[in-house]
């Protein structure tokens, strides 16, 4: 290899382009942006459709179906989830991973547009809404006062939002929390039907009077003049004075039925921060900055704000990122250095001083280097880049140890320095290449996993190539010139200083137990193998005991209270089941604060949570502990206190790692009659409480409601002259109340002008005896008189999946269960459970995504051993020798799980990260060992005589590369993460199995499977 020989020769621009690149990427790392977790990309939108009055069953027919119908014609499409409550509906549209997010809302867009003459005139609200996983709010704050106006509070609100969006960095600022404004009509029907007015009039009048229709232009002298006509209403008495009729030549004005007056809608979405009223600010950040900076930035504004408001208005903060990405990328850093203190202490230990810092001076560099490479690939530190350093940590020394190690020997044999740094690194250039390559090739495939986990991993086997391309330039180019400039003979002489205790005792082991040993085991192949099939054998028997799982928990000390109550419950007795939580919460000592939500889902502050929409039978508490051990024990005790709460579903949710999931456990049951899919639900339902670990289990179709059914008589309403619109509209009208017109004030804000009941009269059953209808002859006929009132019931909820009716059930499972155990105890009750003809089970939650993650993961790691063979197969010239490095892969398996048995972790995804990790670092060590025994045969050793041998000189370099690659491991492992911990015991139990079984299989299958004939050495 002469690419040593080149840099030595040429050191000087050697050293500038190293140095020129490790400043690069100390600037990189100050400039970089920094989150706490990596974004997930895919393609999605929402459809929301807000129809109010409407019910489930309307929805669905008059909205829902048309509206998927159309969507379903889209290309590329993967899912359509649907779920339908009263008056709303929200459509999921997913497509396959790899589509243009931009593009493909813009079809949805475009379908939903074009779809919307078909559907009914009066939809309050229809709109496709694009899915961005990385909106997440950086922060929410909270404007609180008991006695301040919603009005005081909104126009607070409005304030910050306008300071905050100038904010560099600073993407979108939302305000929350506080019911909106509108112009209302407050309706005496009693005085309209003494006046001999309907509604369809009023309608009309506000309607035409509130157009503003252009009247063109003209010219005049050769000027031309725009033409305005009547316009819109400018104030409120404009609307008063709305002429809605005339009669015995009187003129009948809007406010002689009716009073105009500013009024809120009613209330939908009620906040409160540590058990006071409050409306909320939340901010996002543009996709590329700094968080640190962002926030500084924001917390500028706020102290000038809080400053100036007034006395009865707090401000709170109620989340802020920053601290928890500070505090995860502070921790990750802090196992990075405990490690290199590690890897520095076993190399210091091994290879004394001078060579030593020789090698430590790499992991600096290559770091520096491999921040370079991902901040021109656009990546921020979190993390997933983190782990990638850390797992790199122990991997970026491997190379340097054992040209450091070679060019010692040479030196010791009378080489000068160059000469030593060139032969030594010449020997073993091409088996440090090719081993760097197969690392890399175990990590490339996992860098092209196509799906959301793809995206969530990416940045760490990125993070991983980059630091091990960095360290193979860095070993061939600068290692070679440094050791040649400071390592030293080793006298001989007797009074020579003695070598170092480790190395005394790894010299004594390889002269004494190693050798015997593999002696022993050469004399007897066929034990050697027998044994080691066993010991592979008797290891996988304990895979089912370890069991399989897929995102642990997030370790946040924060959680979500969800208070679910019965449909049909009002908002405010939601609100008072709501306030007996607060109340628990409020005595707590492990709560730091806690954020209301009634009617809505808090906004949102994690990556793969979404806020649920206006639902007055919901409620949702933010709460915060102390820390992540307060809130699990926070989270212990809630769940106890409210396991039995009569009159609501209480539920403690805590936050997942890894892309989103409806939950850990979700079972579909999908046909067409609602019925049916009910009792079917239920049998489920049943099934899954009794099994073990299951917990916050819902049903979508758990109960019915009560619903008041205006039927017409339609026969009786023709003959009358009455349209039948013309009843809807009144009936809306009286009871919920019809949005009419807009109106626009002096400051330009827009109120929606709404007509209805007044707002001390809530709609009663009496009222339908007061509400009249105009015949075609404009006689008032009571609306008795054409329809009745039937009570029926009604589905509370209805779902689809893929356009089919489904009913979906979801359970979390307790921290000392397995998910895929307690999933599997579900399926196989279900299994023996008799479906009728047309229903099936649909199966997603961990269960489905599981089986897109791994196989996407098996895949990654079929493509890498391929790559990693075929690297082989050109380094050695051969297919047996592959296939003896191979070896090493099934005893890093074995060890993986027998290590994840004794620490008390679950193959989980990032376990199996952990043993594609293991695919390219193990057969490391077989690669120097094979490569070595084919330099020596090459010489005109014997076949025994280059294999023990090679064993016993490539001992240190392979114990050596395995204790930095366990101690860059140790601290991150050691810390406990339910997330982490188990990659770090399968790299560390596979490492250190492999290596023992390497030193001795290894040597025994080339004995077996190498041709007696003289090899040639490799490249």
């Amino acid at each position: 290899m002469r690419f040593p020989r080149l840099a030595i020769a040429n050191y000087q621009f050697t050293l500038v382009v190293v140095l020129l690149l490790a400043l690069l990427g100390v600037v990189s790392f100050f400039t970089m942006p920094r989150a706490e977790d990596p974004s997930v990309a895919f393609s999605g939108s929402n459809v929301i459709a807000i129809y109010p009055g409407a019910t489930p069953v309307d929805l669905e027919q008059l909205v829902v179906d048309p509206l998927e119908e159309a969507l379903n014609e889209l290309e590329d499409l993967k899912d359509i989830e649907t779920v339908i409550g009263d008056g709303f509906a929200r459509i999921n549209v997913e497509f396959l991973y790899g589509t243009d997010p931009d593009d493909k809302y813009d079809a949805v867009a475009e379908k939903v547009a074009s779809l919307r003459p078909e559907l009914p005139a009066d939809l309050a609200r229809l709109e496709a809404q694009k899915i961005s996983p990385q909106d997440v709010n950086i922060l929410q704050v909270a404007l609180v006062s008991a006695t301040a106006s919603y009005r005081d509070l909104r126009l607070q609100a409005e304030r910050l939002e306008q300071q905050l969006e100038r904010v560099p960095g600073v993407k979108q600022v939302e305000t929350w929390a506080f019911p909106e404004q509108e112009v209302r009509l407050a309706l005496d029907l009693e005085t309209m039907r003494e006046r001999g007015l309907s509604l369809g009039q009023i309608i009309q009048a506000v309607q035409a009077s509130s157009a503003n229709m252009p009247g063109g232009n003209l010219d005049a002298g050769g000027r031309r003049f725009n033409i305005r006509t009547s316009g819109d209403y400018e104030s409120l008495d404009d609307i008063r004075r709305t002429v809605i009729g005339a009669s015995n030549g009187r003129i009948r004005y809007l406010d002689d039925v009716a009073e105009v007056a500013f009024d809120y809608e009613d209330e939908q979405y009620r906040g409160r921060f540590n058990g006071e009223r409050a409306v909320f600010i939340t901010a996002t950040q543009r996709k590329g900055a700094n968080i640190f900076d962002v926030m500084g930035g924001m917390q500028e504004r706020l102290d000038g704000f809080e400053a100036r408001l007034p006395a009865e208005i707090g401000l709170h903060t109620v989340f802020d990122q920053s601290v928890s990405v500070e505090a995860r990328v502070n921790g990750f850093f802090s196992n990075l250095m405990q490690g290199l203190l590690l890897v520095g202490l076993v190399v210091v230990l091994a290879l004394g001083l001078r060579a030593s810092l020789i090698v430590i001076l790499l992991i600096p560099l290559s770091i520096a280097m491999a921040l370079f490479g991902l901040d021109g690939s656009g990546l921020a530190i979190q993390q997933m880049s983190i782990v990638g350093l850390v797992i790199a940590l122990g991997l970026l020394v491997d190379n340097a140890i054992v040209v450091t190690e070679n060019v010692s020997r040479f030196i010791d044999r009378g080489l000068t320095g160059v000469q030593a740094a060139i032969a030594g690194t010449g020997q073993i250039g091409w088996a440090i290449v090719s081993s760097t390559v197969t690392t890399i090739l175990a990590f490339l495939p996992m860098i092209l996993l196509p799906s959301g986990t793809g995206d969530f991993i990416r940045s760490m086997p990125i993070t991983v190539v980059y630091a091990l391309i960095a360290s193979l330039f860095l070993s061939l180019a600068l290692t070679p010139f440094l050791a040649s400039r400071f390592l030293k003979r080793t006298p001989r002489s007797a009074g020579a200083p003695q070598p170092r205790a480790f190395q005394r005792w790894l010299t004594q082991v390889v002269a004494g137990p190693y050798r015997r040993i593999l002696r022993a085991a050469l004399a007897r192949p066929v034990v050697v193998l027998g044994t080691a099939v066993l010991l592979f054998a008797a290891s996988l028997a304990l895979f089912p005991i370890v069991g399989v799982s897929l995102f642990p928990k997030a370790e946040k000390p924060q959680f979500f209270v969800n208070i679910e109550t019965p449909e049909g419950t009002s908002f405010d007795r939601t609100d008072a089941f709501t306030q007996v939580v607060e109340a628990a919460l409020a005595e707590k000592p492990q709560v730091a604060r806690y954020t209301t939500n009634v009617g809505h889902g808090n906004p949102r502050v994690y990556y793969n949570t979404f806020p649920r929409s206006e639902t007055p039978t919901f409620a949702q508490i933010f709460v915060e502990a102390h820390s992540y051990e307060a809130a699990l024990a926070l989270a212990a005790d809630l769940r106890r206190d409210f396991a039995r709460f009569p009159g609501a579903e209480i539920e403690v949710k805590e936050f997942l790692q890894g892309p989103p999931i409806e939950a850990p456990i979700a079972i579909k049951v999908i046909g067409e009659n609602l019925d049916i899919i009910r009792r079917i639900a239920a049998d489920v339902e049943g099934i899954m409480a009794q099994t073990p670990g299951v917990i916050n289990l819902d049903n979508s179709m758990d109960e019915d409601r009560t619903d008041l059914r205006v039927n017409i008589n339609r026969d009786k309403a023709g003959l009358l002259g009455i349209p039948l619109v013309g009843i809807d509209q009144t009936v809306r009208a009286s009871m919920a109340g019809l949005p009419l017109a807009r109106f626009r004030d002096a400051d330009g804000e827009e109120y929606p002008i709404v007509a209805r009941l007044p707002l001390q009269d809530r709609p009663t059953l009496g009222d339908f005896d007061r509400i009249s209808v105009a015949s075609a002859t404009g006689a008032r006929i009571p609306l008795r008189q054409v329809a009745r009132l039937d009570f029926e019931t009604s589905p509370t909820r209805i779902e689809h999946y893929n356009l089919e009716r489904t009913a979906t059930l979801t359970s979390d499972v307790l921290d000392d269960y397995n998910v895929a155990a307690v999933t599997q105890q579900v399926l196989r009750a279900l299994d023996a459970y008799d479906l009728p003809d047309g229903y099936r089970f649909h199966i997603g939650g961990e269960q489905g995504d599981r089986a897109e993650s791994f196989g996407g993961m098996g895949q990654a790691l079929l493509l890498a051993l391929l790559g990693i063979f075929g690297v082989l197969v050109l380094q050695f010239r051969s297919f047996s020798q592959p296939l003896i490095v191979f070896a090493a892969i099934p005893f890093a398996l074995s060890g993986a799980i027998v290590a994840l048995l004794l620490a008390g972790y679950s193959f989980s995804f990032t376990a199996f990260i952990g043993v594609t990790s293991l695919v390219g670092i193990v057969v490391n060590n077989s690669i120097i060992l094979v490569d070595y025994a084919n330099q020596l045969r090459a010489e005109g050793r014997t076949l025994l005589e280059a294999v023990q041998l090679s064993g016993e000189t490539r001992f240190t370099p392979i114990v050596l590369t395995t204790l930095t690659t366990i101690g860059g491991l140790l601290p991150l492992t050691l810390q406990g993460s339910s997330m982490w911990s188990p990659m770090g015991w399968v790299i560390i139990g596979g490492l250190v199995a492999s290596t023992v079984l390497t030193l001795i299989v290894v040597p025994v299958l080339y004995r077996l499977l190498t041709p007696k004939t003289v090899v040639s050495a490799a490249m």
